[in-house]
């Protein structure tokens, strides 16, 4: 396993900040709460493996995205610090406390379990974008127009949308789906460990999402024992995004602990 040097947006004064995103994003998605963190912490909005401007990889094991912000925090001193991953970033991020616990000194995880989950969505996703022309198209709205089809909410299609890029006339994705697909699999499921992390831990759920629900409660007090767990009314998967203020307030509130 070779880890990858990944690529950040850094912004702010203070003890470091690791903030890690969810499939199908980027470090972008997370500039607001960063800019709302800034004066606190310096953060380090991450882009992992096969997104964003970070490097691709065939392989995207969550040890291996653990290991790649494992380094970058190592190569910059930065340890312990504090770090918070939404969703598949929650996961990692999960598993980076588990496997080196000296890194991190607090863990917020963002609508995400230490759970498998059944996700037919992801693959369609995938499918629906590897499916679309980009040599045939050029606007973004005939994409969003050849994703409707398969994607039928156009929130969750401009959320996709954010990593068609456009270069010398011409779109390309700057996700590496052809890579990511075959990973599918291990990104849904979540290792298993016979360790736990004993630092401060913050749960933060969205009230509609179905990704923490009680069920995962007894895993979550086996690997964390030191979790407390938060709901965040009228949002879904991502509460960062529908209650920004009142996210920002919570994850004030951990970093504080």
């Amino acid at each position: 396993m070779s880890a990858l040097e990944l690529n950040a947006q850094v912004i702010g004064d203070g003890s470091p900040l690791i903030i890690l995103h969810g499939l199908f994003g980027s470090a972008r998605n997370w500039g607001s709460i960063a800019r709302g963190l800034a004066d606190i912490r310096q953060v380090h909005a991450l882009d992992l493996r096969n997104h964003g401007s970070s490097p691709w990889d065939g392989t995207m094991t969550y040890e291996d995205m653990a290991d790649d912000v494992a380094k970058y925090i190592e190569r910059r001193g930065l340890m312990p610090c504090d770090v918070l991953g939404h969703s598949m970033g929650g996961k990692t991020a999960m598993v980076l406390a588990l496997t080196d616990p000296e890194l991190v000194e607090r863990l917020i995880v963002v609508d995400i379990a230490p759970a498998g989950y059944v996700r037919e969505s992801f693959p369609e996703y995938l499918r629906a974008m590897q499916a679309v022309d980009l040599d045939q198209l050029h606007r973004r709205a005939d994409v969003d127009a050849a994703l409707a089809p398969s994607i039928e909410d156009p929130s969750l299609r401009a959320f996709l949308l954010q990593n068609l890029v456009s270069e010398s006339g011409r779109f390309h994705w700057r996700i590496n789906l052809a890579g990511i697909a075959p990973n599918l699999p291990a990104i849904i499921d979540f290792p298993q460990f016979d360790t736990s992390f004993d630092g401060s831990t913050t749960f933060l759920a969205g009230e509609r999402s179905d990704y923490i629900r009680p069920r995962d409660q007894t895993a979550i007090d086996r690997l964390f024992p030191q979790a407390t767990l938060t709901e965040i009314g009228q949002t879904g998967h991502w509460p960062h995004a529908e209650q920004p203020e009142h996210f920002l307030e919570l994850v004030r509130k951990a970093l504080a602990a």
